[in-house]
């Protein structure tokens, strides 16, 4: 799969998506205006206060850096030890996406503001037909991915051997071949040493913020998972993760990329697990997915085309894309195969 991975690695991986799977199986199973986006994506639930209990888990703040988790109905969260994440790069895409079928690899929508936003949700309001997902034959392998655009001027990117061509880049990630939701960081077109603590990779650097473990979530689990990112001028950057029954949340400093300055686009999708791999769904599955977006306005975004970041994809095809606004603007679309 990712020519980045070990075999050792990889074989751990396998290993590790195949017990969980097996268990699986045995077992039967402040955000201030941001709070407006989580209000709104609503996954599918079992039952109304679950899907109640989502949106406000996913809307609470943490209460101070560092992990933690909530289980249904508890809308207090819950401190536990922060994890690592994979060092395994998301990467950024290599191309616009133009003329592609399949999503990914900038062949994506985006929700464009002509502002900054502070928070995004993703989330998949409907769902059919899906069964099987695999990435290079592992089943239940794959990344959300809540992306930003590539931002420039940032104060990360003044290191760099020519600071005008350098991007920051900020990614909410749950990667579920590695059990981590977190986030992860590019300078992208950095092309000298990287700052300490940074990964090379082709002349971009790239690193997390600490990770939170969240057991593997199959993938018809997809719709009741919802992620959330918000960014705090001079404070932490938030992901959330929402599940049927249990929320997870991880912190970073803002000032790591300084998103919150340049956000203005955000890409949401489910696709591969790292490494510009790609998630292959069952012939017939159908999703929609939804963005939505905190910005201080009420005016619809635009859906963009061909504006998707990352370089990972899945084998749908994407469908029409409609923005509303509102008190929670948003944009929402379809994809299948």
């Amino acid at each position: 799969m990712n020519n980045f991975n070990s075999a050792r690695e990889r074989s751990a991986r396998i290993l590790g998506i195949a017990i969980a799977t097996g268990l699986a199986g045995v077992l039967s199973a402040s955000f201030g205006t941001a709070a407006q986006a989580g209000a709104a994506a609503q996954p599918q639930t079992d039952s109304q206060p679950q899907a109640t209990w989502n949106a406000t888990i996913a809307r609470t703040p943490v209460p101070h850096e560092g992990c933690f988790t909530a289980h249904f109905p508890s809308t207090t969260w819950k401190e536990v030890a922060c994890g690592t994440a994979p060092a395994v790069p998301y990467i950024p895409r290599s191309g616009s996406g133009g003329g592609a079928q399949t999503v990914g690899n900038g062949h994506d929508y985006a929700a464009v503001v002509s502002g900054a936003m502070s928070a995004a949700v993703g989330s998949f309001p409907t769902v059919s037909g899906l069964k099987t997902e695999k990435d290079d034959g592992v089943a239940n392998d794959y990344s959300l991915q809540l992306n930003s655009n590539f931002i420039s001027g940032s104060p990360a990117c003044d290191g760099a051997s020519n600071p005008s061509k350098c991007l920051a880049w900020e990614q909410f990630v749950y990667a579920s071949g590695y059990d981590e939701a977190f986030m992860q960081y590019w300078l992208i077109n950095y092309n000298t040493t990287c700052p300490s603590g940074w990964n090379s990779y082709s002349g971009d650097c790239y690193k997390n913020s600490k990770s939170v473990n969240v057991p593997l979530q199959v993938i018809t689990q997809l719709k009741y998972l919802m992620l959330t990112g918000k960014a705090v001028a001079s404070g932490n950057d938030t992901l959330t993760l929402t599940t049927k029954s249990d929320a997870y949340s991880t912190t970073g400093k803002d000032s790591v990329v300084y998103l919150v300055d340049g956000w203005n686009a955000s890409e949401f999708n489910v696709v591969g697990d790292g490494g510009g791999s790609e998630a292959d769904f069952n012939s017939g599955t159908s999703l929609t997915v939804q963005i939505d977006l905190t910005d201080g306005k009420t005016s619809a975004p635009t859906c963009a085309s061909n504006d998707g970041t990352t370089g990972e994809t899945n084998n749908l095809d994407l469908g029409k894309c409609t923005a509303s606004g509102g008190s929670t603007p948003s944009i929402s679309f379809t994809e299948s195969n």
